[in-house]
């Protein structure tokens, strides 16, 4: 069992920067890949960014491309999404996600644990 509990959400300037970080609970963290989804009023939640349980591998969805970082500190028990350069069209509630096993997976469907969510709305 993995429980998630995101931070650092919040209220930004267009261009400006944020960090979210996802602690987690339970014993087989440095083993599950993880993921960053988000959700914005009035439709589906969708992919942001995914990485390995070892870290070396990572995929993001194009529209935060070069923007966007996700890593992990296995020690920590913590994933990061780094935010640059946001634009009003990132505002959502950004939702952390582990999967049982595996590499890294794109799809909503394919992780296991959420967390509750973590709010960032981008003013322009």
């Amino acid at each position: 069992q993995v429980q998630l509990v995101e931070s650092g959400g919040g209220l930004v300037q267009a261009g400006g920067s944020l960090r979210l970080s996802c602690s987690a609970s339970g014993r087989t963290f440095s083993s599950n890949p993880m993921g960053w989804f988000r959700q914005a009023p009035g439709k589906e939640r969708e992919f942001v960014a995914a990485i390995s349980w070892g870290g070396p591998s990572t995929d993001y969805a194009d529209s935060v491309k070069g923007r966007f970082t996700i890593s992990r500190d296995n020690a920590k028990n913590i994933v990061y999404l780094q935010m640059n350069s946001l634009k009003p069209e990132d505002t959502a509630v950004y939702y952390c996600a582990a999967a049982r096993s595996g590499s890294y997976y794109l799809n909503v469907s394919e992780y296991n644990y959420w967390g509750q969510g973590t709010q960032v709305t981008v003013s322009s």
